[in-house]
Parts: C-alpha cells; structure tokens; sequence
C-alpha cells in the first residue's frame, strides 16, 4: 500500500487513540501534523531559543543530564574547539545524549512496534511543551511515513528517565547514524535516510531530550499487547463455548440474573457473550438420559450397513427401580438411563466459573486501557516548558523538572496484565484436559480416538504442550515492576521497569494464543464426536426398533423378570425422546466455528502426524479468523 492511499492520521497531541496506533504500526496508515498546533510547537522552541540568549540556566539545555545537572556549560570548550565539527556545545550536548544512550542490547523489536513508538512520540511531542523544533518534529514524522524503521534492540530501558536507551536508537537515525530498515533491508541509518530522500538533522536546544525521554517504547508494546489480547479474550470465549457445547454443559451459571448479584464488568460481559455464542445450541443443557456414552467399536456394535460406518459404539446403562429408592423426583423428570452426561447439575470450575475468570481478565485489560488512553495523549519528557506561564516570576516557572518519564503507571498496569495471561491460558488447559480425560469428559471417548485396535494416543500429547506453556507463563508471569535498580550514580534512584513488563506482556500474548488453539483444536474433535454420537442414537431410534435400542443399553432384565415390561416402556420413553428431539447442534456461533476449523483440519478418526493440525490451528487463532 502505498502513502498515497493509506489513510492518514492527523496527530494533535490530544486525540490519538489505540486502534489508531495498531493501525499506523500495521502499516495502514501515515500521519499528518496538525498545523495549529506544530505552530505552538515552533512558539515553544522560540521561547526556549529566547531564554537560552538571556542565558539562563536551564536543565538539559544549558546544564549536564541526570547526575551531572549541577554542571554549567560554559562558552567554549575547555580543551579547545578541535573536534571536528561545527555543533555548538550545547548542540554537542544534545547529539552526545543521543549517541551516548543508544545502547541497547538483544533481537531488534518488530516494524510494528517502531511505527507505533514514532506515532506515539510524534504525537506526545505535538502538544508543544517540549522544546522541540516543529522542522526537527516534521523530520521524525517523514521517518514513520517514508518507511524508514530505525533498529531498535529490544533490551535496555529501565522505564524511567523513560526510556532513554531505545529512544535514542529510534532518534539517532534522525542524526544520519545508527541503523535502519528500509523496504525490509537493513542498512546504516546515513543509507536510510538517503534512500527515503530525507537528510539527517542537527540538533538544537533540548531536542536529543526531547527525542528520547519518555514512556514511548512501554507504551507501543503496551498498546499492541492489549490490542492482541482483546482479539485473544473474544477466542477464549469461543473455545471455552465450543468445549461446554462438546461437554454437552449447563449455562444456567451464564443467566443475566445471576450475574446481577455479582455485576463485575467483565464478567457481565463474559456470560453475555457466552449466552450469543450458545445461541440455538441443543447440546447444551440437553436432557441427561438423551446423552450415549463412547464404547469402543466392535465388529457386531452396529447391525446396519449404515451405521457400520461410525467410529464408535454407544450405549447407556439402565436403573432398576430397586436403585431409585429415595430418588422418585430426579426420575419423575428423566429416564432411568445413566449415559455420558453424569447426574450432577452443575459443571466443573473451569466451565461453570468461565464468566468470573474470562471476566477478571477483561477488567485487568479495561484497567490497562485506561491507563494507556491517558499515556496516549500525555506529555512524558523533562524538563516542560509553559511558555505562558502566568505570574511566571524565575525561569524555573516556567521550565519545569518534573517526572512525568516516570513508566509507573503503565508497569503497574503491565503487572496486572501480565498476572492475567497465565490465568486465561490456565483455564483454557483445564477444559483441555478435562476433553481428554474419560474419567471426566461425560462420556467421551479416551484422548478423543476410537483407539479400537490399541495403536492410538489421539489429543494425549496436545494437552502436554498446553501444560508446558501454561507453566512457561506462570514461570514469567512475576511482576518486574517490583524491582527497581537505581541508575545514573543514584540520581535516578527508583525506576518502574516499565519497558521489561511491556515486552514481556507482548511475548506472553503468542503462547496465551497457542493454548486457546490447542484447546479449540481438541474442542472440535470432541464436538464431532458428541454431535455424531447422540445423532447416532437419533438416528436409531428413529426406526422405531426399541429392541435395537435396548441392546445398546446394559442391565436390561430377561423377558421372565417382573421388571422387563417396565423396562420395555422406558426404552420406548427413550426412543421417542431422542426421535422427536430434533438434530442435535451445538450453538449457532460455535457451529461456524466449527465448520471454519474443519476447511482447514479434518477430523482425525485414528493417529495421523498433527503437527500440520496444530500449525494451522495456530495461525487460524493469530490471524483470528474464527472471531472476525
């Protein structure tokens, strides 16, 4: 796409919002300036210019940064001019800022997370309390809008003086050093620059501080993390709707009502999407007696030709009238037939809790988005300038050194996030393992295979990578905001390692993402299963042969036992019940799920090489195809 047709934000300082910046980072978008107020840009530089004629001492502009702010520039060097360029020392000072502080280490971050970090300083320096030059401001927009994405190591920031380190790597691109890419290629930022037709820039008063002091790289990932993670909260309820469908579950635990009594946001949001998603559903809460239970196949399970082609056998076990004694009510209201669905009415934790746990989730991110939409738009360098300051007496009124680089409030935001990752993906697993397990899966078959000639593992092994990521995450889930290491001689004594949490929040989201495609991967093949199974019983019972039924159902008495007649008319009970249910479906939303993962992955009736399977199911849950 080219600029020409990309769709341009216009940058003010004040109205810069997420999706923009996810779009901007995507590449779908430029940005514009806007005129009013790259003017008071200009107005505050003059001002600054102003002050620095009269020679008044100013942080960062006529004095040294951090520990060396007690020291003066003078007029000239102390050793002599001799160094080879015609900067001014107190331009040396702000090149030497940058140069000096670019020094990260590790990978360099993604094209994405660059972009947004130039939207979101672009647009933090437009609301002109910084210093910066509106010329100097244009040359850091045409960056983002040229396609020039300066390398930018992901490892060096500690969240406060900002983030100095990665900022510096972004500006000193600027400067023509440093590196970049440009068209996918890397290069020197000097090549970069000349090939987006753009010239490298001279720094003048505060302007290297301005560059790179503040909260920019945090908040970039901060802003993709939690974009991500919302596409990834609408599949977790999708996943865990598809696995309560395949569980045949109840959804009482979802009922507007109930939640009224307990109305967190996110979890009244939760159970309301979850009734949408099992919308039409006829598994959910369907009957117990109507449910089989998975036997394995046999070569005599099925007289007709027909129903030889399934994958299983079925069946039911009946209750005596001797085992009802004292249970006249429950049988009043179901047939004495105990099949895959157990007689209990209320699911396990990870099913009936979804709504609370989903829920504390999405009130963790609508925390984070609070506290990123008020970053979004704030001023985050040192010193700020106020050029109509009323009653402004002394400079320092005027230029203040305050600590709005301090990444505080976006680490403490990052925490909570990063605390509710692990949480997300860990119910996730639980339902997986609940799918596979036939000790717990209502009547299931073992790891989902048939498994009738012994050969077969099925879905065994898929829950194993879900619990390794689920411990992976938990190992990283430790807040890194709670460990602050003074820097620059203890001038800078507290720090939020705000930028170690963003980026951890931002790595995390890919594993959180594998898990809810395990889970919908083995969710679908337990759908089919329990879809084809009660369809199955339909299927029979709808030729209206209670004697082939019966033989599905064990504990049948002889003909000569006084409770055969009894039993023959609750087997009928049955055969008319399953026959005039209706084709059994799970809810509307999660049955075009289902049929989207079934384009991609059939269903696996005995062991096959899954890794393609799961390859898919990821990329399907990255690219969010099943929740667009």
């Amino acid at each position: 796409m080219s600029a020409e047709t990309r769709h341009v934000v216009l940058l003010d300082g004040s109205r810069l919002t997420r999706p923009q910046v996810a779009q901007i980072a995507r590449g779908d978008a430029i940005v514009g300036l806007d005129p009013a107020r790259l003017a008071q840009v200009q107005r505050t530089a003059d001002f600054l210019a102003e002050q620095v004629k009269r020679g008044e001492p100013i942080y960062g502009v006529t004095t040294g940064f951090g520990s060396n702010a007690d020291k003066l520039l003078g007029a000239h060097r102390v050793r002599g001019e001799g160094q080879g360029n015609d900067r001014t020392l107190m331009e040396e000072l702000q090149h030497n800022l940058v140069v000096t502080h670019a020094v990260c280490v590790g990978k360099p971050m993604s094209a994405e997370v660059v972009r947004a970090m130039l939207a979101i300083r672009v647009n933090t320096l437009m609301r002109g309390h910084s210093g910066i030059r509106a010329s100097t401001l244009q040359a850091l927009a045409e960056l983002l809008n040229r396609g020039v994405v300066p390398v930018i190591p992901e490892k060096g920031s500690v969240g406060a003086s900002g983030d100095l380190a990665p900022l510096s790597h972004l500006a000193i691109v600027l400067l023509g050093e440093g590196e970049a890419f440009f068209n996918g290629e890397r290069m020197s930022g000097a090549e970069a620059l000349k090939r987006a037709g753009l010239t490298p820039v001279k720094l003048s008063f505060k302007e290297g501080l301005a560059l790179n002091n503040g909260t920019t790289q945090m908040l970039a990932m901060g802003v993709l993390a939690l974009d991500r993670l919302e596409k990834l909260l609408a599949t977790a309820d999708l996943s865990a709707a598809m696995t309560l469908d395949a569980f045949a579950g109840r959804t009482s635990a979802f009922k507007p009502e109930v939640h009224a009594l307990r109305p967190h946001p996110g979890q009244v949001e939760t159970a309301a999407n979850l009734r949408r998603l099992l919308e039409n559903s006829t598994l959910a809460d369907i009957a117990y007696h109507l449910v089989p239970k998975f036997r394995t196949w046999l070569a005599d399970s099925w007289s007709d030709a027909q129903d030889r082609q399934h994958r299983f056998d079925i069946g039911w076990d009946w209750v005596p009238p001797s085992q009802r004694e004292g249970k006249q009510a429950f049988y009043a209201r179901f047939l004495p037939f105990k099949g895959g669905k157990k007689h209990q009415p209320q699911d396990a934790y990870c099913l009936r809790c979804i709504p609370q746990v989903h829920g504390a989730v999405r009130d963790a991110l609508a925390q984070a988005q609070r506290v990123i939409d008020i970053e979004l738009n704030a001023v985050t360098d040192n010193p700020l300038i106020f050029p109509d300051a009323k009653d402004a007496k002394v400079i320092e009124d005027q230029v203040i050194s305050a600590g709005h680089f301090h990444g505080m409030p976006l680490a403490l935001a990052m925490s909570y996030v990063k605390a509710a990752i692990p949480v997300l993906a860990s119910i996730s697993e639980r339902r997986l393992n609940k799918l596979v397990d036939p000790a717990n899966n209502d009547g299931l078959p073992a790891f989902l295979i048939g498994n009738e000639d012994a050969t077969d593992s099925g879905f065994m092994i898929v829950q194993y990578t879900a619990a390794a990521l689920v411990n992976d995450l938990a190992t990283r889930a430790h807040p890194a905001s709670v460990y602050s290491i003074p820097t620059s001689a203890n001038a800078e004594d507290h720090v939020s390692m705000g930028a170690n949490e963003a980026r951890h929040v931002l790595d995390m989201l890919d594993d959180l993402g594998h898990v809810l495609a395990l889970e919908l991967y083995t969710a679908a093949q337990a759908l089919e299963y329990r879809q084809d199974m009660l369809n199955a019983a339909r299927t029979l019972a709808a030729r209206g042969d209670w004697q082939a039924l019966a033989r599905k159902i064990s504990g049948a008495p002889a003909k000569e036992h006084a409770d055969h007649e009894q039993f023959k008319r609750e087997v009928q009970g049955l055969m008319t019940a399953l026959r005039d249910g209706g084709e059994f479906r799970a809810g509307k939303e999660v049955r075009d799920a289902f049929a989207e993962i079934r384009k991609r992955i059939d269903f696996m009736p005995r062991d096959r090489a899954m890794d393609a399977d799961v390859q898919a199911m990821c990329k399907m849950v990255m690219e969010n195809a099943l929740t667009q």
